[in-house]
């Protein structure tokens, strides 16, 4: 990908496109990706071919989707192994509702759900405390301050 300061000018970069993509750097804002649909549309096709693949293997052959998602995501081996399962389907459903939507970001938010998950169960006096039991319902809060609404 080519890279751009923000204050790039359109004319200039549109022939980069013929041959990668360009990167609109902004300074207050998030950065943009600007590519060619025809590309796009090709990495959301890949994506959703590899995602249904790898569905139907997790159907098929539930351990062995495990032990392959285990080697790219090797924190895997800290989640309870019976809880391996859900992480591994929920991930799989998100990113194939991703591949086929083009909306990834549930897909990156469950996986960082549950690799914080797998981080606390790394820390077995962490996980001890978060499996309770929990004493009372909490300290008493006192109303806010402020308007009310």
């Amino acid at each position: 990908m080519l890279s751009c300061a923000a204050g790039f000018r359109a004319r200039s970069h549109i022939p980069s496109l013929d041959h990668a993509d360009v990167i609109l750097e902004r300074r207050d804002e998030e950065n943009l990706v600007l590519m060619r649909e025809e590309r796009f549309g090709a990495a959301l096709t890949s994506l959703n071919f590899a995602a249904r693949s790898l569905s139907v293997l997790a159907a098929r052959h539930e351990a062995l989707a495990e032990e392959v998602l285990a080697e790219e995501l090797p924190w895997l081996h800290w989640l309870p192994e019976h809880e391996r399962p859900q992480c591994v389907r929920e991930l799989l459903a998100d990113l194939r509702a991703g591949a086929e939507t083009g909306l990834l970001l549930p897909f990156a938010r469950n996986l960082a759900a549950w690799r914080a998950t797998a981080e606390a169960w790394s820390d077995p006096e962490l996980a001890q405390k978060l499996q309770g039991p929990f004493e009372g319902n909490g300290p008493e809060l006192g109303r806010p301050e402020g308007d009310a609404a």
